[in-house]
């Protein structure tokens, strides 16, 4: 079925030949001009198929709940190979701001916690409504490294930001805060499934699964440094935190896993058996694979309008009345004050593209 070309090694060291994108590219079926992953990401074939039978499933009684959650625990370690870590430092849960939340409150008082103005807010107000007793400041993006670099005890940021499509200095941040002896807070969920990165290098790396993972909404990563783990109390813990699962249904005695899966809450089981697929199938492309292609046709568009190309599947510009020219294409980007966000995936096209260029032009 698939073209593959050169081969990769997957976190136990196995050769894994690697699928080729205009191969991979009918396991979609996106309208032409959907140009928005960056608000959420479309789903493949194997991951919408897998829904559809367990929402079959569910709707007749005729299984009980386990298979699902063998498709939750096939995530996390899709997941974890993805982001280079053990499976056993990744907590899965629902939300970004409701896996921030713990970490968040187990910073002493009187902590100093500085992010990007522009942040997104789910990595922002978990930090904000501890105002009381944290001193959190926001600074310009392109003031954040000397931030850091000034001290603090937190740094929280986007890998790529939400708003602009700009792509951190990882590596620099990380460097400063760990030399200003900062924790690191990363929000990758802009950046999980076409930017390679090591997650190792951040304390907590967290992931919002529907994105540019394709997976439905309702499933998120955090990745827990073993080094800091331990100091960062469970607040959500339930069963599905516990050592052993089936034998975590009731108490009184907690517990609790020795790992990141002490910060698990409870899955919602459908969302990740659709969610477990279409990880599998980035593996089986390739995340550098998909980075190249996302960044060409991103850099076309920005060529063909008249702007300098850049390092991002995501990129905005200004547009005047872009909102109703893209509409009247039937292009689907997100344009906020006449200026555009287009985002470009796996499943777009050079022809998505042009189509999105020629709206614009008039």
């Amino acid at each position: 079925m698939f073209v593959r070309h050169e081969p990769s090694l997957t976190e136990s060291g196995c050769r894994l030949d690697l699928v080729k994108i205009d191969e991979a590219q009918h396991l979609w079926s996106p309208v032409p001009g959907w140009l928005n992953t960056a608000s959420y990401g479309l789903p493949p074939q194997p991951g919408w198929d897998a829904m559809q039978a367990a929402l079959a499933d569910w709707r007749g009684g005729v299984t009980s709940w386990e298979g699902w959650g063998e498709s939750t625990e096939a995530a996390r370690a899709g997941f974890a190979r993805l982001v280079g870590v053990p499976s056993g430092d990744v907590a899965v849960g629902s939300q970004l701001s409701q896996m921030l939340a713990p970490v968040a409150a187990s910073v002493p008082d009187g902590a100093r916690v500085v992010a990007p103005e522009i942040e997104f807010t789910s990595n922002l107000f978990p930090w904000m409504v501890h105002r009381d007793r944290l001193d959190v400041r926001t600074v310009p993006v392109d003031r954040l490294l000397e931030s850091v670099a000034a001290g603090c005890d937190v740094v929280a940021f986007s890998l790529v930001q939400s708003a602009t499509g700009e792509v951190a200095d990882y590596p620099a941040i990380v460097a400063a805060a760990r030399a200003a002896g900062a924790m690191i807070v990363v929000d990758a969920s802009q950046a999980c499934g076409w930017l390679p990165f090591d997650a190792s290098l951040a304390d907590v790396v967290m992931v919002a699964g529907y994105k540019w993972l394709m997976g439905p909404r309702g499933t998120a990563f955090t990745y827990f440094n073993p080094s800091v783990r331990e100091r960062i109390r469970p607040i959500a813990a339930g069963w599905y935190a516990g050592a052993d699962v089936h034998s975590a249904y009731y108490g009184p005695e907690m517990r609790l896993a020795d790992d990141a899966r002490r910060f698990d809450v409870s899955p919602a089981w459908f969302s990740w058996v659709g969610a477990a697929p279409a990880i599998a199938l980035l593996e089986e492309i390739g995340v550098e694979a998909i980075r190249d292609h996302n960044v060409a046709l991103a850099n076309r568009f920005l060529g063909a309008l008249g702007r300098p190309p850049g390092d991002s599947a995501i990129v905005t510009v200004d547009a005047p009345g872009a909102e109703e020219k893209l509409a009247a294409a039937g292009i689907r980007a997100a344009v906020r004050a006449g200026r555009v966000r287009a985002s470009f995936h796996v499943y777009s096209t050079e022809a998505d593209v042009d189509l999105a260029v020629a709206a614009l032009r008039g």
